[in-house]
């Protein structure tokens, strides 16, 4: 999905954002998914969510398909993600 375009989006907090992320990834705190929707783009764009261990990723990842989001899937947390 990431060599596809997809967008990558951390849902942990902007302090354990800027203490590292993944490369080309954006913050959107999992408080905050609701409230943005709108910059996750079209409802068929291809969107991996992650955090620290995965939890709060899942959450997110319901919250986007609660409100139409069609491939969105759980990247798990951040050591989980593809270097």
């Amino acid at each position: 999905w990431i060599a596809g375009g997809a967008l990558v989006v951390d849902v942990r907090t902007p302090e354990e954002f800027a203490a590292g992320n993944y490369k080309g990834s954006i913050n959107i705190p999992l408080a905050e998914i609701e409230s943005k929707l709108k910059m996750f783009g079209s409802r068929d764009r291809l969107i991996i969510v992650y955090c620290r261990t995965g939890n709060r990723s899942e959450l997110a990842r319901q919250i986007l398909e609660k409100n139409g989001f069609k491939n969105v899937i759980n990247g798990g947390g951040l050591k989980d993600m593809p270097y």
